[in-house]
């Protein structure tokens, strides 16, 4: 009998299982692969009679698919989600939400060298170490295309916390390709500016020398990595919790799980290393019996609280994994070889990115607010 119960106890210790949620009032789980027959999302924790419709989604889902410019990759989806459940009328009924995105242009063929061999600096050897199999067909769960799942959640958790907050913006935008930085102020920045380029600046002079950089980076093959930046303005005081669950602590959560996001800083972020307090803390004043801050070095959050200013906030992107240049790397034999990418991918994700932050900032605003409306009196 211990032999047996030995034997499963064994069995079991070899089945692994992949986390694909996020969030704790307002949750989601995220479906699907790269390659599969479609991606979705379900949610769990959205209110009732939220007002909410199949264009919402589809608009944010516009922004975010492949196609769009000619700086980025050519895969010809059209997105087009399907509300499953929960939506009745253009309301929400209070039960859970699914929403399915069909894979159309699926090109499986273009990565069958990539069945066995690992692409460098991708997630192919990683998750074959894990669990001993692997989606290899563009990535799998890896793909940036199961952030569709998340930017269709974002457009519903918008309607939620439009519902509750109608004044709250969330803003992104590339603040910088490579070395090429786009200057305008946070406050500044206009989400009209940045929807009126490709790649999603705040500066139309500077988009254009950051889509030179992008095209001259694809035609060597190469990739290149930058900066996506955001700023939640008018988000009222008293999001977040002390200790484990500051909201700067929940978006980094967020915005470090979006793929190929590497840094992430709030505020005066690393910057504030070089800073003597006198420098750094943000004095308080009154304005129309308001508490305000004449700095906001903080980003927003203090002691992990939203203090009711800005909340802002960036995000560093490496450059894409998959090259169209013979790189170093091994096989699942483990056996050393070369590699040369092929398929359709982003010289650049950044601009593809911007609605992806996003999508992460209201999901986490509307959890924390649905958190606080769930604790209050």
């Amino acid at each position: 009998m211990l032999a047996i119960f030995g034997g499963i106890g064994y069995y079991l210790g070899q089945l692994k299982h992949m986390s694909s949620s996020f969030g704790t009032v307002f949750k989601i789980s995220t479906w699907g692969e790269s390659h599969g027959v479609g991606v979705g999302v379900v949610i769990d924790g959205c209110p009732a009679r939220v007002p909410l419709t199949r264009e919402m989604i589809q608009h944010e889902l516009d922004r975010r698919r492949p196609g769009q410019s000619d700086i980025v990759t050519p895969r010809n989806e059209a997105d087009s989600v399907e509300i499953l459940s929960g939506v009745l009328d253009g309301l929400t009924l209070g039960t859970p939400i699914a929403l399915s995105v069909r894979n159309k242009d699926q090109r499986s063929t273009a990565y069958d060298e990539m069945q066995h061999t690992y692409r460098p600096s991708h997630a192919d050897y990683c998750y074959d170490a894990k669990y001993g199999i692997r989606a290899w067909a563009g990535g799998g769960r890896a793909s940036a295309r199961e952030t569709i799942g998340r930017v269709a959640a974002g457009a519903v958790a918008k309607a939620v916390v439009r519902a509750i907050c109608p004044q709250l913006e969330v803003v992104a935008w590339v603040q910088q390709v490579h070395s090429i930085v786009c200057p305008t102020p946070a406050e500044q920045v206009s989400a009209a500016v940045v929807e009126s380029n490709p790649v999603r600046t705040a500066d139309a002079a500077v988009a254009e020398q950051m889509i030179a950089a992008i095209k001259a980076a694809r035609s060597a093959g190469d990739s290149l990595g930058g900066v996506v930046a955001c700023t939640v303005r008018n988000c009222p005081v008293g999001l977040g919790d002390p200790v484990f669950d500051k909201l700067e602590a929940t978006l980094a959560h967020a915005m470090l799980s979006i793929p190929a996001c590497k840094g992430f800083e709030v505020g005066s972020g690393f910057a504030a290393a070089l800073l003597r307090g006198s420098e750094h803390n943000d004095p308080f004043y009154m304005e129309a019996g308001r508490v305000r801050t004449r700095t906001n070095n903080s980003g927003g959050i203090q002691g992990g609280i939203s203090n009711g200013e800005a909340v802002n906030m960036r995000l560093a992107f490496k450059p894409t994994a998959t090259l169209m240049l013979e790189q170093e790397t091994v096989n699942d034999a483990h056996q050393e070889t070369t590699l040369r990418g092929k398929g359709r991918h982003d010289a650049c994700v950044l601009p593809r990115a911007v609605p992806v932050v996003e999508a992460m900032a209201w999901l986490v605003i509307c959890d924390h607010l649905l958190r606080q409306r769930a604790t209050s009196l």
